[in-house]
């Protein structure tokens, strides 16, 4: 499904009608290049950015892998899951680098930034916790905010989102051609050649 939005020029001024973007994925499948373009595509148009970007770090000693955010202003990596050992069972997600992360991005929308990428709408998320904080102060300030939910928390994200919340695929040109849209690029023309 596609926004229906009228395009605006990009400038500092203003901005696209304000949305929650959600990015729908399959289970255990995180579009981690959709979402690397979104922020090389935000990057290449002069944007000003907040959030994150999700790498997977993967050891073949563990046999699992697990998530380090970067905050996208600062470039400061946060591992998010604590190392209990090979036999340790449970949730490994570690809350206080998760608010630390929070803390940064936080920070990072008083700099007036034209969106907001966060990874997951997680379990934590779910619940009503985690980097719930941040989308709705986006909302507040009018930042347009893009997030990764998969397909089990999608119910839950449509009830937090109460029906203002455009979906997307994790094609990275379903998303490219939204961000065409939101944030159009000028077009250089060439100058008028000097009459004589």
């Amino acid at each position: 499904m596609y926004a229906q939005r009228s395009v605006r020029p990009h400038s500092a001024s203003v901005r696209p009608q304000q949305a929650l973007v959600a990015i729908v994925y399959a289970n255990e499948a995180y579009p981690q290049s959709t979402f690397e373009r979104i922020v090389e595509n935000c990057r290449r148009r002069g944007l000003r950015m907040a959030g994150v970007l999700q790498h997977p770090v993967c050891s073949d000693t563990a046999g699992h892998c697990d998530v380090v955010l970067e905050e996208l202003t600062t470039g400061v990596r946060t591992d998010l899951f604590e190392d209990r050992g090979s036999g340790a069972r449970g949730c490994r997600l570690d809350v206080a680098a998760l608010a630390e992360v929070n803390g940064q991005v936080a920070r990072s929308l008083d700099s007036d930034p034209e969106i907001l990428i966060l990874n997951k709408f997680g379990k934590v998320e779910a619940e009503g916790r985690g980097l719930l904080d941040l989308v709705a102060i986006a909302v507040d300030r009018g930042i347009l905010v893009v997030i990764g939910v998969p397909i089990r928390n999608l119910k839950a994200w449509r009830n937090f989102a109460g029906g203002m919340s455009v979906e997307f695929s994790s094609d990275p040109s379903e998303v490219a051609d939204w961000l065409n849209r939101s944030f159009p690029v000028a077009v250089a023309q060439s100058p008028e050649p000097a009459s004589c």
